[in-house]
């Protein structure tokens, strides 16, 4: 067994493993996204606009939604210390303010070798819709 992982979180990833985290969006979030990358987009802040268009109402930065990816790598599995190396993302539903998303990884390969694991990546919403799909490559240092 590589001892890459062990430092991080106890255990090695194995393939299947997986994690998970909800969390309900509000307009703080696209506030908060807005203050970091200036996205002022107005499908994020003007309810007309949002509303009468395919989004039906105001919808957050896709930033927002992959977000809770981040906080899925990093506290949970792989565990901390883990970064992404890359990413392979679809956004394939808006995700609007007052959703609860919840943003799932599984490990499809974990190398003995290096500390990189290769994940499946998916973002659902309160009605269990795909808003996000995809795979990301993680590498972990030993913290």
């Amino acid at each position: 067994m590589s001892a890459w992982l062990e430092t991080a979180r106890g255990t090695t990833p194995r393939v299947g493993e997986s994690a998970e985290l909800k969390n309900e969006i509000s307009m703080r979030d696209i506030e908060l996204f807005t203050e970091i990358t200036g996205d002022k987009n107005p499908l994020h802040y003007d309810e007309a606009i949002a509303k009468n268009s395919i989004f039906g109402g105001l919808i957050v930065q896709g930033g927002v939604t992959s977000g809770i990816l981040n906080a899925i790598v990093a506290e949970k599995l792989p565990g901390p210390g883990t970064v992404f190396l890359k990413v392979d993302w679809s956004f394939t539903k808006a995700v609007l303010v007052g959703d609860v998303i919840t943003g799932r990884i599984e490990v499809l390969k974990a190398r003995d070798d290096k500390p990189i694991c290769d994940l499946r990546t998916t973002v659902t919403n309160q009605h269990g819709e795909v808003c996000l799909k995809g795979t990301a490559t993680t590498f972990t240092v030993p913290v």
